[in-house]
């Protein structure tokens, strides 16, 4: 593993426990400066996992808890009279970060959720005619519990194909958790990341780095197998559109880059697919009665679709 990227896991690791392939995952996103929604039950560490990151790397990072009175203005921010100056000044909103901690956000209003759409997708607000630039590196995390929790509802498609990955932690196992208990016993496991390990110019120079990763033509048409086999087929009602195999084109570079590679194999493409193109699909009746599940479902593309062989 690419000794940056060990130690950065390695930060992560001193607050959360196990869920080591869901941290790789978390930042193989950052690297391809996607965001990333982690839809798990309460309490098994999915705000933990956010702040461990950001403190690891010291950028900026701001949190926005959404409940249904949250307002757009509180994403994007707002456009106010200074008295004193006799004009009308910007004031930050909570997207002005490097990582935004967006919690539940299965639970605010429709229209607080379109108002990250610009922001997730062209790094930018626009106020008043006013275009507000994001700072770089910017990670949007988005946590939501599953849409049976009482009070939640679904995310609309045009958000959902935003995110880059999609991503699930679990409960942890017996000793993992024996372990958390005694972490927790004094003080927060958070206060275990004293200093950021890096900066967030190491972070864009290695975003840079992935950009110049080689996928080979073989590569390129496996991963355009895979996505058009969702595409008019009877277990799906919405395909996976061309943002998606972009996705899952950088993300296997981003885990080649991860594992010290400067190519791309079919294995890096497996690794990423689920995560990447799950959250993308919406099955069709029989699909749902066959799979249950987008993941299951990728998971029977991915072992159906011939693996191009590499010399």
């Amino acid at each position: 593993m690419n000794s940056n990227i060990s130690k950065l896991a390695g930060s992560v690791g001193r607050v959360i426990v196990g869920k080591k392939e869901t941290v790789i995952k978390l930042i193989a996103a950052l690297l391809c400066e996607g965001h990333v929604l982690l839809e798990d039950v309460p309490g098994v560490g999915k705000t933990q996992l956010i702040t461990a990151l950001s403190r690891s790397i010291g950028g900026k990072f701001n949190r926005i808890q959404l409940t249904p009175d949250v307002m757009p203005s509180d994403i994007a921010g707002f456009t106010m009279l200074d008295s004193t100056r006799g004009e009308f000044v910007y004031r930050d909103g909570a997207v002005m970060c490097n990582f935004l901690l967006a919690d539940e956000i299965n639970r605010a209003s429709p229209k607080v959720q379109s108002a990250l759409l610009e922001a997730m997708e062209e790094r930018q607000i626009s106020l008043d005619g006013v275009t507000h630039r994001l700072p770089r590196p910017f990670l949007v995390m988005a946590t939501q519990n599953p849409v049976e929790t009482y009070g939640t509802f679904h995310l609309p498609e045009a958000q959902m194909d935003r995110f880059f990955m999609k991503l699930s932690m679990g409960y942890p196992s017996m000793e993992e958790e024996f372990e958390i208990l005694g972490r927790t016993e004094n003080h927060n496991p958070i206060a275990n990341i004293t200093e950021p390990i890096m900066t967030v110019d190491d972070i864009a120079a290695m975003q840079e780095a992935v950009k110049r990763v080689r996928v080979h033509d073989s590569v390129k048409q496996y991963i355009i197998n895979i996505v058009s086999s969702t595409r008019q087929d009877r277990n799906t009602v919405l395909g996976i559109s061309p943002r998606g195999s972009i996705a899952l084109f950088k993300a296997a570079k981003a885990y080649a880059y991860i594992f010290e590679r400067d190519y791309v194999t079919p294995d890096d493409v497996k690794n990423t697919a689920v995560s990447v193109l799950a959250h993308r699909i919406i099955l069709s009746p029989q699909g749902k009665t066959t799979f249950g599940t987008g993941e299951a479902y990728i998971e029977n593309v991915i072992r159906n679709c011939p693996v191009p062989s590499m010399s």
